[in-house]
């Protein structure tokens, strides 16, 4: 059986301390499941910066391993979350990918009583039970119960 593509969708690629801290340990719980982690920041690593062109060419790469995707894992804390990440999660909810949300950011940033972030944000999770869709702890990925453990052994 071969294992799923997740595209992990998250800001922490932009600081020095949060790409050595945080994404691994994100990258190894969703490893965990048996999934294969596609995290853009290592995926582009070799684009030369000084070149012409380059954010057109990680733009287009990213937004191509979220089409060959299998699924989307995206950490939306902030108020708002990251601009790219929010693009990323609006793309493949467009292609019909599953999406996964992370937030263990305790502020809201909703007009809703329900949703803790923009409705729409929601709108690729399903309306009953949409709760199992989102973590809000590390410890919750391995959770046989929620969405994501239920999906990666599907």
């Amino acid at each position: 059986m071969t294992c799923r593509s997740l595209y992990l969708a998250s800001p922490y690629g932009f600081s020095a301390q949060w790409k050595r801290l945080l994404l691994p340990e994100f990258v190894t719980a969703l490893e965990g499941l048996g999934l294969e982690v596609w995290e853009p920041f290592q995926r582009n690593g070799q684009v030369d910066l000084a070149e012409p062109g380059w954010a057109y060419r990680v733009a287009q790469r990213d937004l191509q391993d979220v089409r060959d995707a299998d699924g989307l894992f995206a950490i939306v804390n902030g108020t708002p979350p990251d601009e790219g990440v929010m693009v990323e999660l609006g793309a493949a909810i467009a292609l019909g990918k599953p999406t996964f949300l992370f937030r263990d950011d305790f502020r809201r940033c909703s007009d809703s009583k329900e949703y803790p972030l923009n409705l729409m944000l929601f709108a690729g999770l399903p309306r009953d039970d949409w709760e199992r869709f989102v973590y809000a702890d590390l410890k919750e990925i391995k959770d046989e119960g929620k969405a994501l453990a239920m999906w990666a052994r599907s």
